[in-house]
């Protein structure tokens, strides 16, 4: 499914970005995010996959810079930061820029002399060569400080203790110096829990930010009574900035709905479907292809019925056409003897089973039956395993006749 052509007014609605001054708001509910790991490429490629979000709503992205990388080329890294949040703004895009990431933490970073010596010349790199630029809607300090294995995988509990601490202190250090550096723009932490938030940094930040991918409602709730405790203690903003999994329990329609239900802000995970994480997270193929049509709708607010007492059971019999697919998969098939197999008719047969299982939600859309059919079509007729058209053909017409109960 190529990417909605969505009407001028829904855009209007959905597509709203931060002032040109990323100023302190009271509310941040308007965001609709998504994390990009894309944003070191050419222009013309982040134009083209921005622009998938973009139609969908999207206002804002959140992405992840890395002191390693920076290392390596300083000058070229700060021009393709500088670069992107130049062009998402162009789009109507605001950033939310990660200064460093607990996920791939390296200890050595949390030491004080770290800090004098490479950490803080860095920060202070990225925020000065930034003087002066719209678009950044806030500096997410560090994301996920906990989710590593310095913190997780400790030998006692005072060891845990010590490097929780340690942690915890290489965040404050950087909240504050960030604020230091930069006046204009408002700073975050996207800590891994909201149970986590007083502790990280609720009393330096500006906006409260949590992760959200816990597997069931009371669970979810559970959280989000937490962050929205949090946020009203300190009468600060409150935003989930990374949320939606495949894998977790927390697929993006449940996530983002939750999202919805407490008028929250949000950045779901993430925009493409690509490298290690494409099996579980994002949303569009790099062709502007999708995985799941309702991804796309939940992010614009449109959710399926899930109200038992008026949900219609769909039936593709309702008008014969189930029964007239059957007849003529039995008849490729060579049931009938009047219409000898080809593959062609076999399958003509197996689009028209396809078709209507796929449009009536009986298959799993994540193997959808028609992409083989067009493989198939695309190749060599010499080429195709005729029998395996053949068992793919039966299989279809055996889950239609169990759907129909024929």
């Amino acid at each position: 499914m190529k990417p909605l052509k969505l009407l001028a007014g829904i855009l209007l609605l959905a597509a709203v970005a931060l002032p040109a001054k990323a100023d302190l708001l009271k509310d941040y509910s308007h965001i609709r995010g998504n994390h990009y790991f894309g944003w070191q490429q050419d222009e013309a490629t982040i134009r083209k996959e921005l622009g998938y979000g973009k139609a969908i709503g999207m206002n804002s992205t959140r992405i992840c810079l890395y002191y390693r990388r920076y290392k390596e080329n300083p000058q070229k890294y700060l021009n393709d930061f500088r670069n992107y949040v130049r062009i998402a703004n162009s789009m109507g895009i605001s950033v939310m820029p990660i200064i460093w990431d607990g996920c791939s933490l390296d200890p050595a970073i949390l030491k004080p002399s770290f800090w004098e010596a490479e950490g803080d010349p860095y920060v202070k790199a990225l925020i000065d060569f930034m003087k002066g630029e719209d678009g950044i809607i806030c500096w997410d300090v560090m994301n996920e400080p906990t989710c590593n294995s310095y913190h997780d995988k400790t030998s006692s509990e005072e060891e845990f203790k010590e490097h929780r601490a340690e942690i915890f202190r290489h965040v404050r250090h950087y909240c504050e110096l960030v604020k230091k550096l930069d006046k204009k723009n408002p700073i975050t932490v996207g800590v891994q829990f909201s149970r986590n938030l007083e502790e990280a940094s609720a009393d330096l930040v500006d906006i409260i930010t949590f992760h959200d991918y816990l597997p069931t409602s009371s669970r979810t709730e559970a959280a989000w009574d937490i962050a929205e405790a949090v946020a009203k203690k300190y009468n600060k903003p409150l935003m989930n900035s990374e949320t939606g999994c495949t894998g977790r329990g927390n697929p993006y329609e449940f996530a983002i709905k939750k999202c919805y239900e407490h008028h929250c802000g949000f950045y779901a995970f993430e925009l493409l479907i690509h490298g290690g994480y494409a099996p579980i997270h994002g949303f569009f193929y790099p062709d502007g292809t999708i995985r799941d049509a309702s991804i796309i709708t939940s992010f614009m607010g449109i959710f399926r019925n899930d109200d038992l007492s008026t949900m219609v059971r769909e039936n593709p019999n309702q008008e014969h056409y189930a029964e007239k697919a059957i007849a003529e998969a039995q008849a490729a098939l060579g049931m009938d003897a009047r219409r000898p197999a080809t593959l062609d008719a076999l399958l003509e047969a197996a689009e028209y089973c396809a078709n209507l299982l796929e449009g009536s939600q009986m298959v799993p859309m994540w193997d959808v039956p028609t992409a083989h059919i067009k493989a198939w079509r695309k190749m060599p007729a010499a080429e195709v395993n005729a029998w395996e058209v053949r068992s793919f053909l039966y299989d279809l017409m055996t889950k239609l006749k169990e759907a129909c109960q024929l």
